[in-house]
């Protein structure tokens, strides 16, 4: 593969990033201090929003791999189909409607249809890496600069998100006069927003949506002019494509990959706990009101230039073995929660970026491995490659729904109240345990379970040579 080719196929991906990236950290706190819904309301949203991408998942897998071949491939036509239903659904996700009775339904129905509209994208795109290159080095290197790219995406949509609508969430009289005790703080904020002030967040946020549509258009050209899509090279013509029903039972029966997921999704779902609540922690927990956008930035660029760094390490040591940064975050997470200081956020910022960017770029350089080895397994039968995928996210992205979910009805339950300079004790208590223990548990025990992830080097090696043979 070329520079130019692996680039391409790379940037492709990275405005669903961008999106997520913006959707991850500033959702939460737009639907609770800027849409004005209950903690209950936007955990509905949240996990609904998530189930429905997750659910497409699947969906999409078994339509996809009935798809034909075309001109332009199999799995590019779905890519460029749904791309401007997905900006389109993106920016009224972010838009405040006029009526205040139905908007609850009105960030449900976007939010849906905008994780479902990314799925049916995610899916081919993901896949598409099984038919970029028949060498396991190239799809590596493939992967190391999807992850590269898409961690830029993400620092990109974090920083602009962040440094459009920070204005939103600066209240000057919690800085010019912050309350004393947490009984009064509620009272010291006026119940009904200035509607001066609805307005000009209303303006702030469909700017940035805007500007984030306009990353998906751009992206899907580059992919579409700049990657070319392989058919299956290891199918003869006898071969026909698993039925999806029993390519997805199969699936489930194979040990590698059953162990591969069940790891990631407990890792993913405590990133998705740190990234949704990370802001909220800033603002309300940790006197960091002022700085949260930076340090969003620092976590992300610190991911960002550490990508080349985890594919050199695990290029030497072994997938697994690079996994273990993975938990260098607990500690340093565990510390911010208990010492909340300026220079230690930034430091913790930094050190999460580091953990952040092993846990994207190990699954999904993981996964190729994994379906070399059913395809060794199964040398008679063709399109799996996106039942696998499919079926990873959608298990990643209802564990996540479940954990978002929970984490913003826990606020709820604790009375968590949008606009106050400081919450109550409870919901401080509950904001030092999203980011702290919670992640660490989920984290340490998809650790345990990846030590028992068979696929080593050696026997990539192997794979290789009787795939090599197979073609």
């Amino acid at each position: 593969l070329s520079i130019c080719s692996k680039l391409c196929y790379a940037i492709g991906g990275a405005p669903n990033q961008v999106a997520g990236s913006a959707t991850a950290f500033f959702l939460q706190i737009y639907l609770l201090d800027i849409a004005h819904i209950t903690p209950f309301h936007a955990s509905l949203v949240l996990f609904i929003g998530k189930a429905s991408g997750a659910v497409t998942d699947p969906v999409a897998g078994f339509f996809i791999s009935k798809s034909r071949w075309t001109r332009i491939g199999r799995l590019m036509p779905w890519m460029l189909a749904c791309t401007p239903f997905t900006v389109v659904s993106y920016f009224f996700m972010w838009y405040l409607p006029p009526f205040v009775w139905g908007r609850v339904a009105w960030y449900v129905t976007f939010h849906c249809l905008f994780q479902a509209l990314t799925t049916l994208f995610q899916v081919p795109y993901s896949a598409l890496t099984m038919f970029l290159s028949t060498d396991q080095k190239d799809r590596d290197s493939a992967t190391a600069y999807r992850m590269t790219i898409e961690v830029l995406g993400t620092l990109i949509g974090a920083a602009l998100q962040g440094q459009i609508v920070a204005s939103a969430h600066v209240s000057h009289h919690c800085t010019v006069n912050p309350p004393v005790n947490t009984t009064d703080s509620w009272h010291d904020t006026p119940s009904i927003p200035d509607p001066s002030d609805i307005l000009s967040h209303q303006v702030i946020y469909k700017i940035a949506a805007g500007v984030i549509g306009g990353v998906y258009l751009l992206g899907i050209v580059i992919l579409f002019l700049g990657v070319k899509e392989k058919d299956d090279p290891y199918a003869l013509n006898s071969d026909r494509a698993i039925p999806f029903c029993k390519g997805l039972a199969l699936t489930m029966k194979h040990g590698p990959y059953v162990k591969l997921t069940a790891s990631f999704l407990l890792i993913s779902t405590a990133v998705q706990l740190e990234q949704n609540n990370f802001v909220l922690f800033c603002t309300n927990a940790a006197g960091l009101r002022s700085h949260f956008q930076y340090l969003v930035v620092t976590i992300l660029v610190s991911a960002a230039v550490s990508i080349p760094f985890w594919q050199k390490f695990l290029q030497r040591f072994g997938k697994k073995c690079a996994a273990c940064g993975i938990s260098w975050m607990i500690p340093f997470a565990v510390m911010l929660v208990t010492i909340p200081n300026l220079i230690l956020a930034y430091f913790v910022a930094f050190i999460s970026g580091l953990s952040i960017a092993a846990s994207l770029l190990l699954p999904w350089s993981m996964l190729p491995d994994v379906v070399d080895n059913f395809r060794l397994q199964n040398p008679h039968g063709k399109g799996q490659e996106t039942i696998f995928y499919s079926s990873y996210v959608f298990f990643t992205k209802i564990s996540a729904g479940i954990g978002l979910g929970i984490s913003a009805a826990g606020l709820g339950f604790t009375g968590y109240k949008p606009g106050t300079c400081r919450q109550s004790d409870d919901v401080i208590l509950t904001l030092k345990i999203l980011i702290g223990a919670v992640p660490a548990v989920l984290i340490l025990v998809g650790l345990f379970i990846l030590l028992f992830y068979p696929i080593t080097e050696q026997s990539r090696k192997e794979t290789k040579l009787a795939l090599e043979e197979l073609r």
